[in-house]
């Protein structure tokens, strides 16, 4: 980088740090951006920062929002019997690709994992739980709870302990079925087989009988 002129390296040193792009892929997009007519570089900056200035998390569960609530929060045609789980935003997007699932969300922002020192303080549980409490108060409690983390170690570890925590306090708790192949991310999942988790859920053994 030693014989590029400042503003290049740094641009290219930024954009190498964001996921997937490597050194590269980052200088690739940066001698683009030079090429580019003003007003598209203009316009990416733009949108960059609005991204920052403009989106908050959704007071309530806590997806990426413009106001207090999301979209789907303020949706008054989706279920509100049924809430589902997901570890981040892009879980929420894949999700809803599939058309398969009219509920609410909820929006941990992570798994459990001891190994990254990540504990259930860190993730949005207790606020799940404070939903879930809120709901039952009322006297109409959330009919079910469908865990939809990751089929990974982290995700099936957080499900578990949601599932405990949840006992008792709503109708049921499934957890999304085997469609997704263990290790794999929402994310990425097809929308067929994204659908045919959704509808091959299970209740979480022990979970319902608390």
């Amino acid at each position: 980088m030693s014989q590029l002129i400042e503003p290049v390296a740094r641009l290219i040193d930024a954009l190498a740090r964001l996921p997937g792009v490597g050194p590269k892929t980052a200088q690739r997009l940066t001698y683009h951006l030079l090429r580019a007519p003003d007003i598209e570089a203009r316009a990416l900056a733009a949108a960059l920062i609005a991204v920052r200035d403009d989106v908050v998390y959704c007071e309530r569960c806590f997806d990426f929002a413009t106001g207090p609530l999301c979209l789907i929060c303020s949706d008054p045609a989706r279920d509100d019997s049924r809430l589902c789980v997901v570890e981040e935003p892009l879980d929420v997007l894949a999700i809803e690709r599939t058309r398969a699932f009219r509920g609410r969300y909820h929006v941990l922002h992570g798994a459990i994992s001891p190994v990254d020192g990540i504990g259930p303080e860190r993730l949005r549980i207790r606020e799940l739980i404070d939903r879930a409490d809120a709901r039952a108060s009322v006297g109409s409690p959330i009919d079910e709870v469908v865990l939809a983390t990751n089929p990974t170690l982290e995700g099936e570890a957080t499900a578990m302990y949601i599932a405990e925590r949840l006992a008792g306090r709503v109708g049921a708790i499934s957890r999304i079925a085997r469609g997704i192949p263990v290790g794999g991310d929402l994310e990425y999942a097809d929308e067929v087989t994204l659908v045919r988790a959704l509808q091959g859920r299970q209740l979480v053994e022990g979970a319902a009988e608390r």
